[in-house]
């Protein structure tokens, strides 16, 4: 695997987290009534705060 690959990668993988920090962020700044009509918390409020290295996703 070639350093371009693996970077691109990574950057593939930051681009994914970021995504989906800045969708969070936005449905937990919604109204409670509103986050409970759509389904939100589910899961992802199971999920303890992971801390250091989770940036990359779930694997």
């Amino acid at each position: 695997m070639s350093i371009l690959s693996t970077l691109g990668r990574i950057a593939s993988e930051y681009n994914a987290a970021r995504a989906r920090y800045l969708t969070e962020r936005a449905v937990r700044a919604l109204p409670a009534e509103l986050r409970k009509d759509i389904g939100w918390p589910d899961a992802h409020d199971n999920r303890a705060n992971l801390g250091v290295g989770t940036w990359a996703g779930d694997k």
